[in-house]
């Protein structure tokens, strides 16, 4: 996106870069920077001469927006090969077809175990990019809970939106115990495909059967002693789940509701769901194997004291919790109704 400064012309919006050199940027207001006083402080001559750069930074934006135009052809003519195989894939890891070698028959003559158990479950758990950005948002990290159901996930794929910027993720999942949905979906609203500006994030609605929600848990007042025949009271509390990651934070209509913490923090929050979505659509579905079977860990580097500072973070975010819900104990194990009693 080229800015031309004047003074006659309105500035363009100030990009602020939220998920690294690759990663989404949010649009803010633009200010009236330091630099933006310089240049019209600047002589006549030292003016022409920026028009002529700026002459020059309009060619080179030019043959840009023609590499862009060209890369997106490739990357969609390279898509489309991609496909077949990864539908082979999907069919090899869900046993719908056997491969030569595989041997295993029990007496039905059937395969003691079809396909390639917990595959998806375990490319997650295997990406430490994943777990690292997840330490940065412990909201959306997998728990133990999220493994059970997530042993159901069967295939992701993304997509390309047919007529907006921006891409989906599709998390196809068998039937199972926690939610009726099959298929949940992340889809991610760009403002620009070629220099990524996140607009918005939206994510299907989960479907939980009662007492299966694994966002949230049920916690009852502690009865003190002799109080038998008083009614209980409950309350849900929101809780670590990667299925988090299908509410995504959204966007203040003004930013004017936000005070400059609160704005610095959902951008940290907006930031990281993005990499999050990123890693999957770009790093894990193209390389699931791989991440597998651990042979995409040779060459991540991954910095771990960063990880150690957030880590410690969030214990000491843990421990606050765990003093606001000391009076309280959970229930039934974590399977929260969906109507608790308050």
């Amino acid at each position: 996106m080229s800015n031309q400064a004047g003074s006659e012309e309105k500035p363009a919006p100030e990009e602020v870069e939220v998920a690294g050199k690759e990663g989404a940027k949010l649009v803010k207001p633009s200010k009236n920077t330091e630099s933006t006083k310089y240049l019209e402080s600047l002589s006549p001559d030292a003016t022409a001469r920026i028009a002529a750069l700026k002459d020059l930074q309009r060619n080179h934006d030019e043959l840009e927006a023609k590499f862009n135009e060209e890369k997106a052809l490739l990357e969609a003519k390279y898509q489309k090969l991609y496909e077949p195989l990864y539908l082979k894939r999907a069919d090899i890891i869900n046993g719908a077809v056997e491969v030569e070698g595989s041997k295993t028959k029990t007496a039905e003559g059937n395969s003691a175990v079809k396909g390639v158990p917990n595959f998806w479950l375990m490319a997650l758990k295997t990406n430490e990019l994943l777990a690292v950005q997840a330490c940065s948002n412990p909201w959306l990290k997998i728990t133990e809970r999220d493994e059970e159901a997530l042993k159901y996930l069967k295939d992701i794929q993304w997509s390309k939106l047919d007529s907006l910027n921006g891409f989906k993720l599709d998390f196809h999942f068998n039937p199972n115990p926690y939610f009726k949905n099959t298929v949940l979906s992340k889809t991610y609203h760009m403002v620009d495909d070629d220099e990524p500006i996140l607009e918005r994030a939206t994510g299907t609605e989960i479907l939980w059967f009662p007492r299966k929600n694994l966002t949230q848990k049920l916690l009852r007042k502690k009865l003190k002693e002799g109080q038998t025949d008083i009614k209980p009271i409950t309350k849900t509390k929101q809780i670590e789940s990667f299925f988090n990651f299908f509410n995504p934070p959204q966007m203040p209509e003004s930013e004017d509701v936000l005070d400059e913490d609160a704005a610095e923090e959902l951008q940290d929050v907006l930031e990281n769901d993005y990499d999050i979505g990123a890693t999957i659509k770009e790093k894990i579905v193209p390389h699931a194997v791989s991440w597998f079977t651990g042979e995409a860990l040779q060459g991540e580097e991954i910095d771990d004291d960063e990880d150690e500072e957030e880590d410690e973070e969030e214990d000491e975010e843990e421990d606050e919790e765990q003093d606001d819900d000391e009076d309280y104990e959970e229930v039934n194990d974590g399977e929260v109704p969906q109507k608790p009693s308050e």
